[in-house]
Formats: structure tokens, sequence, C-alpha cells
């Protein structure tokens, strides 16, 4: 018990202090790169945290469990918006730009969209995930550019965060990465033996530890940057790891086996994902803000959702 307590605490360590290097090291490139908080937390940030995600829907894919694959997707993209962006924005109000508000969510709302449409036609093929793929590097191409073309305008003025070189810079986003997937693994694993150990069922140790753990690294990354007041890279980092999980890690997976079953089992699951998006999207189309309730109303629908999971099972 000891042991598993201390793991915990290792992996709390870890997740805390490599959100706060991930932070810095991020505003360091977009400082360098001349690049705005928004596309460093839709790229850097929201990809690097959306690596166990890609993992497990890569190796799920591989062996011939696509299903699972897109069901990790979904319910990721659920936890993103409700539990990552409620939490962060119960704690911090979180700003953003008329360009977030005209694009880059649109983009996040079309994602979600297109996998409710094509999911919904019983399949995902080949075609349409290699589809995905190169929709999301255009958009990403197209973006870069725009950015680098404002030149200092939307460059992260934060003064109490320290500019790095970029070979440093990017080290630093790596290894903070890996010690915030390592740490989530860790205190997993932990909160995992500590609740078999008290008599928790596997099903509410699957649904609740399992469920927030691979969350965790999109969690940390977007509070630490809240807190140190770059609240793009907190947005960004969602609306970066749910396109990523749509037209990415699906993509990857159809290409490898397309995706032939379970499409009306996560019916419901759909819907709550696009209506979350655009209710985030509502949300901050009001005053270009994120207030507290407002996190608030996220997150308790996020507890409503796993609540009606473990009530139905």
């Amino acid at each position: 018990m000891l042991t598993n307590i201390l793991f915990i605490l290792i992996g709390f360590v870890l997740l805390v202090k490599g959100g706060d290097y991930l932070v810095e090291g991020s505003v360091s490139i977009a400082r360098k790169a001349k690049l705005s908080s928004m596309v460093i937390g839709m790229t850097v940030i929201g990809f690097g945290t959306s690596a166990p995600e890609m993992l497990v829907s890569v190796n799920a894919a591989l062996a011939d469990s696509p299903g699972i694959a897109l069901g990790n997707v979904v319910g990721s993209n659920i936890a993103n918006i409700a539990l990552i962006l409620g939490v962060t924005g119960l704690l911090y109000t979180c700003v953003t730009d008329s360009h977030t508000l005209r694009v880059d969510l649109p983009f996040m709302v079309l994602a979600c969209v297109l996998l409710l449409f094509v999911g919904m036609m019983g399949s995902i093929g080949r075609i349409a995930g290699i589809l995905g793929i190169l929709l999301l590097v255009a958009f990403l191409i197209w973006q870069i550019r725009a950015s680098r073309r404002k030149g200092d305008a939307d460059v992260p003025k934060t003064e109490d965060t320290p500019v790095r070189s970029l070979p440093v810079s990017i080290i630093m986003v790596v290894l903070s990465i890996a010690a915030m997937i390592v740490g989530a693994n860790i205190l997993v694993d932990g909160a995992k033996n500590v609740a078999a150990a008290l008599g928790v069922s596997e099903r509410v140790i699957g649904l609740t530890v399992v469920a927030v753990g691979t969350s965790l690294p999109e969690l940390f990354a977007s509070v630490m940057s809240a807190k140190r007041g770059e609240t793009d890279l907190a947005i960004g980092n969602i609306i970066g790891s749910v396109s990523f999980n749509v037209f990415f890690v699906v993509g990857v997976s159809a290409a490898i086996s397309p995706i032939m079953e379970g499409t009306a089992v996560f019916f419901y699951d759909y819907l709550l994902m696009v209506g979350l998006a655009v209710l985030l999207w509502l949300f901050l189309f009001t005053k270009r803000t994120l207030e507290r309730w407002e996190g608030a109303v996220l997150l308790l629908t996020y507890v409503a959702y796993i609540a009606h999971m473990v009530w139905t099972l």
C-alpha cells in the first residue's frame, strides 16, 4: 500500500513539473518562431499530450480491433472538452481571441461533426482515414503560415517566462511530455492498486481511475498554462487534441485497419461529443471568455456522463 501511495505522489510530481516546464518550453518556442500561443497549443502541446491516445488506438488497429480505437477517441474528446476545460475554466478564467472563434473552434466542431457523419455511415475506410490526415496537415500548414504573417502581434508576452534557445526549448518540451506520460502511467497504476486493495470493483476503477488517467497529461498541461496566464495555450491544447484525435488518430487507425464495427454503439457518445464542442464554442463566442460558471457546467456534464455510464452498466 505504501509503495502504491509513493507511486501516486511521484506521478503527481512528474505531472505538475512536466506541465510547468512544458508551458515554459512552448512559450519559448512560440517567441523564437514568432508563432501565436494558440498555434503552439494546437500543435506542440495538443499533439504531444495526445500521444497516449495515439498509442492505444494504433495498437488496437494493429490488433485488428479498430472499434476500440474509435471508442478511445470519442471518450477522450468528451473528457478533453468537459473534464479538462471544465476543471481549467473552474480554476481560472480563460480568455481567447477572435481568430480562435472564427477559425480554430469551428474547425474542432467540424472535426466532431465529420466523425459523427462518417461513423454513422457504418464504416470508416482507408480513403476516409487518409483524407482526414491530409486535411489536418493542410489546416496546420495554413495556420502556421497565417501566424507567421502576423509577426509579433500574437506572440506570447508573458514576462515571467524565461526565453531559452530553440534547441533547449524543443528538448524541454519533449522531456516534459515524456515525464507527463510516465507520471500519468505511474499515478494510474498506483491508484488502481490502491482501489483494488480497498475492494473497489474493476468496473468502477476502469470508468474512473483509468478513464481520467489517460487525460491527465492534457489536464495538467491546460491547468499549468492557465496558471501562467497563457490561456490560449490551455484552449489550444484542447482544440489541438480533439482535432488530432479525429483526423490523425482515427485516420491512422482506419488506414491500418478500416473501422467496420461499433459505430452505432457510440451514437449517443457522438452526439454528446458534438454537443460539447458546440457548447464550448457558444460559451467562448459571447465574451471570448470561458468563465468559471461555464467551466462548472462542463465539469458537471462530465460527472453526469460518467454517472450515467456506471448506472447503465
